[in-house]
C-alpha cells in the first residue's frame, strides 16, 4: 500500500512503485529546476510548528497586499476543480452533496469530476451534469491513466483499446488528460489534450518521512493535541507541509509542448479520506488510519515505537476510537491547488471550448486568491496580439514583450521558453519580459515563505511561431 493524495490505499505492483521511486529520487537533468531559496526545508521541517506559523505569517502579508485586479472586457477567471472524486469508491469518504456545499463555500464555480469506473454504473448521468446548486458539475472518470471528459456517455467503450476510448471520449469538445504522470513519463500524447501539471498525490508517495511524521503525530496525546492545533490554527500550511515544485510533471509538459499544443490542468484528487483515526488494540498498541481504512488497512503501532500510546489506551476498550483529526475537507483540498480559466460564461461548452484553447492556470491558491492574474503579448506600440493559448508569429520589428500582471506582488516570477528559464523579475505585481526568439513560453509565479520560494501559479503557454 502506499498513500494517495488523500488516501492509503491505491496499491502498486513492486516493480511500478521501485520505477516509480526512481523518478522521484534520480530526477531528470532536463528542464527548470525549482527556484533557489535562502533555505531549502523538508517536509518534515515544514510540518513544526513554528514553520507552518511563519509560513502563514508571510502568506498573510502576501494577502494583505492584494490590488484590485480587473480582466479584460468579456472575459471571466473561472476557479475549477479538476480530478474530484466523491461516493465512487472504497476509498473515497465525501459525498457529492457535500463536494458541491464546500465548493460554494470556497469559490469554486465548477467541478471536472472523475468517478472511478464502476460498471455496470455510467459515469455520464444528469445527477453528475450541469448546474447543481450554482456549482456546474462536468462529469468525467479517472480510468486506465487517464481523465475522462466526454460530453455523452462511453459506457460501451470503457473495456476498448486506448485509442479507440479516446476517440470516442474527444468527440463534441470531450476532453482527456494524462494523469498521474510520474507513472507514464513515456507515455504518448497524441490523442490526449492535455496533462496534469500537478498532482498532491505525487507530493505525498515520495515523501515517506513525512507521511510517517503524519502517523506519529497520532500516538500520543500531546502529539494529537499539537497536531489538532496546528490544523486549527494553520490548516492551508499543514495540509501543503508536503508540496514541491511540480518538476516532474513540468518537464514532460515542456517536453511535449515543443512537439504539440497540450494544456496543463491541476490534479487535486480529492476524496476526503484523510480523516486520521486512531483505535485501540489492546494494552500494548494502537492502529492508526483513515476514515476509509478496514482495520486490516491501518498501521499497528506498539508502544515499545511510541510510548504515549500507553496513555493513550488506558480505560479505553479494543476496537474505541481514541482520536481522530481531519485533515483534508473538500475546502481545504480546493484550496490546495486549483486550475483557473479564462472563459466567458460558467457553461459546461463554453468551458470545455476554453481548456482547449489553453487558457488555463494553475494555481495554490491557499497562498494567495490568484484572481487578476493575467498573461498576453504587446507590440513595441502596447497593442495586444494575444493571451494565454493563443498561437502568434515571431516579428522581432515589433518589440514583442509578454506583459504579466498580478493581483499581488510576487517574490518571483519566471519565464520559460521550451523548458528553460529564460527571464526572471523579482517583487513585483507586474512583470515584462522581450521574445527573443520562437518558442513556447508560460509563466511560473512564486511567493517566498518562511525563507523558501513556493509555487503560487503554473501558467499554460503562449506558442510564439517563426515566420
Amino acid at each position: 500500500m502506499y498513500q494517495n493524495s488523500n488516501g492509503w490505499n491505491r496499491k502498486l505492483s513492486g516493480k511500478k512503485l521501485l520505477a516509480l521511486l526512481f523518478c522521484a529520487f534520480a530526477g531528470s537533468s532536463d528542464g527548470a529546476d525549482a527556484p533557489k531559496s535562502d533555505v531549502k526545508r523538508t517536509a518534515i521541517d515544514r510540518f513544526k510548528q513554528e514553520h507552518l506559523q511563519a509560513t502563514h505569517s508571510d502568506a498573510e502579508m502576501v494577502r494583505k497586499g492584494i490590488l484590485k485586479r480587473t480582466l479584460p472586457a468579456g472575459w471571466r477567471d473561472i476557479r475549477s476543480i479538476f480530478h474530484a472524486h466523491a461516493e465512487d469508491s472504497e476509498h473515497t469518504g465525501g459525498t457529492r452533496p457535500e463536494m458541491i456545499a464546500e465548493a460554494n463555500k470556497s469559490g469554486v464555480s465548477a467541478l471536472f469530476l472523475s468517478d472511478h469506473y464502476r460498471p455496470p454504473r455510467d459515469f455520464v448521468t444528469p445527477e453528475r451534469s450541469g448546474l447543481v446548486d450554482g456549482v456546474l458539475l462536468v462529469p468525467g472518470s479517472e480510468w486506465g491513466g487517464f481523465l475522462l471528459l466526454p460530453t455523452k456517455s462511453v459506457i460501451s467503450k470503457m473495456k476498448a483499446p486506448a485509442n479507440a476510448l479516446l476517440d470516442q471520449v474527444r468527440e463534441n469538445n470531450g476532453l482527456a488528460f494524462l494523469s498521474h504522470v510520474e507513472e507514464r513519463q513515456n507515455h504518448s500524447m497524441e490523442q490526449l489534450d492535455g496533462q496534469e501539471i500537478y498532482n498532491r498525490h505525487y507530493d505525498a508517495i515520495v515523501d515517506s518521512k513525512g507521511l510517517m511524521s503524519l502517523v506519529l503525530a497520532m500516538t500520543s496525546r500531546k502529539t494529537i493535541d499539537d497536531f489538532q492545533q496546528k490544523i486549527d490554527k494553520y490548516p492551508d500550511e499543514t495540509f501543503a507541509f508536503q508540496v514541491e515544485y511540480p518538476k516532474l510533471y513540468l518537464e514532460k509538459f515542456d517536453r511535449e509542448l515543443i512537439k504539440k499544443r497540450l494544456v496543463g490542468v491541476a490534479a487535486n484528487d480529492c476524496h476526503h479520506n484523510m480523516v486520521l483515526i486512531v483505535k485501540k488494540v489492546d494494552e500494548t498498541a494502537v492502529l492508526v488510519g483513515t476514515n476509509v481504512d478496514k482495520d486490516q488497512q491501518m498501521k499497528r503501532i506498539p508502544v515499545s515505537l511510541a510510548p504515549g500510546i500507553k496513555e493513550l489506551v488506558a480505560n479505553k476498550k479494543p476496537g474505541d476510537v481514541i482520536a481522530k483529526i481531519d485533515l483534508d475537507p473538500y475546502h481545504r483540498s480546493f484550496a490546495g491547488s486549483s486550475t483557473h480559466i479564462f472563459a466567458k460564461s460558467l457553461t459546461d461548452n463554453d468551458l470545455r471550448l476554453a481548456v482547449k484553447a489553453g487558457r488555463v492556470y494553475v494555481s495554490h491558491d491557499w497562498i494567495c486568491n490568484p484572481e487578476g492574474f493575467w498573461v498576453e503579448v504587446q507590440d513595441n506600440k502596447n497593442q495586444v496580439q494575444g493571451m494565454i493559448g493563443d498561437e502568434l508569429k515571431f516579428n522581432a520589428d515589433q518589440g514583442q514583450r509578454i506583459k504579466v500582471e498580478m493581483p499581488a506582488s510576487a517574490s518571483l516570477v519566471r519565464l520559460i521558453c521550451d523548458g528553460q528559464v529564460v527571464g526572471e523579475s523579482t517583487n513585483t505585481a507586474k512583470a515584462d519580459f522581450k521574445i527573443e526568439k520562437p518558442g513556447v513560453y508560460r509563466v511560473e509565479v512564486f511567493q517566498k515563505l518562511d525563507g523558501e520560494y513556493r509555487g503560487w501559479i503554473y501558467a499554460n503557454p503562449i506558442y510564439i511561431r517563426a515566420l
